[in-house]
């Protein structure tokens, strides 16, 4: 029995009527379901969604969108540095067993596959594990070698995983690469120049959401959904994708992070160029 399992199991002991469910796994977060729905208990899927069996209500950013944008962000970024059409890309996506790491690839692929660029080749990250990214990542050098014009990564560990085989195999200049998550240490990359672009998704957004969707079940009213996706009733929000360009408004002057955190050492001479302060 999974840490989750043991935790769900746990609070429904304790009779709980509502339970907000992060799935580690989404296809075995199915049967958790089927066990809160046996005894009246109602789920709701909070970042990835549950597939299998559906939730009461599903509260999430956006991910199909997040993989739309951070690849079609990437795109327009190819076009504007003057890249030929018909050159190509790698794409490192997610891990197989999140349901949600499934959707930022296929928004991924529907920003690719109306582009001019064609994918040279892609791989699905286990557990998004940043050294499994990397190793793929290293062979994918060595075959293609400078045919990879930009690299769509659909987090910011595998985007992490993926610059430090560039900087391994002495790829100079780095192409572009895209993440997700807006985590301190890719938000010095972009800082730096590494990293092209993240996605900045404040979590008490979500978490709000999900609480008050919490207290409408509670009380026995339906929460109001926006949209429906494997037919649970959802409200998804839409983040904002971050470059160098506008990291200064997005997150700092926002508020979501400080230079203290993220200006340190060798990075605070870069902040300083970008008005960071």
């Amino acid at each position: 029995m999974s840490l989750q399992q043991q935790q769900f199991n746990s609070v429904i002991a304790q009779g709980a009527k509502v339970v907000v469910l992060d799935p580690v796994d989404s296809s075995a977060a199915a049967a958790l379901v089927q066990i809160a729905h046996s005894q009246d208990v109602k789920v709701i899927a909070y970042d990835r969604p549950i597939p299998d069996v559906p939730a009461d209500f599903y509260v999430s950013f956006d991910n199909e969108g997040i993989g739309r944008a951070i690849a079609q962000c990437l795109v327009d970024h190819l076009k504007a540095q003057g890249i030929s059409d018909g050159e190509g890309v790698l794409q490192i996506n997610g891990s197989p067993t999140d349901a949600a790491a499934g959707l930022i690839r296929d928004g991924i692929d529907d920003a690719l596959d109306n582009s001019a660029y064609k994918t040279l080749s892609e791989f699905d990250t286990l557990d998004w594990a940043p050294p499994k990214a990397q190793e793929w990542a290293a062979g994918q050098i060595t075959r293609f070698g400078p045919e990879i014009k930009g690299i769509v990564a659909a987090n910011d560990g595998t985007a992490g995983g993926a610059i430090a085989a560039m900087k391994a195999a002495g790829v100079d200049p780095l192409p572009p690469v895209t993440g997700n998550d807006a985590t301190i240490a890719e938000l010095q990359l972009i800082i730096a120049g590494d990293q092209y672009n993240t996605i900045s998704k404040p979590s008490e957004i979500v978490a709000e959401a999900a609480a008050e969707v919490a207290m409408q079940l509670v009380r026995g009213e339906t929460p109001e959904a926006t949209t429906e996706l494997y037919n649970t009733p959802s409200q998804l929000f839409v983040p904002a994708v971050v470059t160098a360009e506008n990291i200064k408004a997005e997150i700092f002057d926002s508020g979501i992070q400080t230079a203290a955190k993220v200006c340190t050492g060798e990075y605070a001479a870069a902040c300083a160029k970008l008005g960071i302060e």
